[in-house]
């Protein structure tokens, strides 16, 4: 794979969707969709509470975005980076999407679908299993997430 910016770089951008979505009062979770010559394709934040869409998460928004600008529903060769371990739904998106590799920052052992729950990628009835890089920024990601859920409490 030929990237123009390391890994940690690509997830930095995914941090700065996670911040923008918490400064929107979303859960601060972000990703970058990224093509096999290292071109960023898609960026975003959650964004569910704004448009009162509970399938409104960053890696869905990406993969959408992503595949209309593509014009296909394959998204073969190219990296999702999100800052937090994507839950079943976005598991089988990715799956769908035929997504070459997943990176993500922090685990989320109660309502992760990669490493945690479901493990939607290691199911006999999944089609497409990306490779999957875990614990990239793990620590600034958990801090947000941590810092956001405080302040609600």
């Amino acid at each position: 794979m030929q990237e123009d910016l390391p890994m940690p770089d690509f997830m930095a951008l995914a941090l700065e969707q996670a911040h923008a979505a918490a400064a929107r009062k979303e859960v601060p979770v972000g990703a970058v969709l990224v093509n096999a010559d290292g071109k960023v394709l898609a960026e975003a934040g959650n964004r569910t509470e704004e448009l009162s869409d509970p399938t409104a998460h960053a890696e869905m928004l990406v993969i959408r975005a992503a595949s209309k600008l593509m014009k296909s529903p394959r998204l073969s060769g190219c990296d999702l980076y999100v800052t937090l371990e994507p839950c079943a739904m976005c598991a089988a998106a990715i799956s769908f999407a035929r997504l070459r590799r997943v990176i993500f920052a922090a685990y989320d052992p109660k309502g992760g679908g990669v490493e945690h729950g479901p493990r939607f990628f290691s199911q006999s009835t999944c089609h497409h299993s990306p490779e999957v890089i875990s614990g990239i920024e793990e620590r600034r990601a958990s801090e947000l997430l941590k810092n956001f859920f405080e302040g609600k409490r």
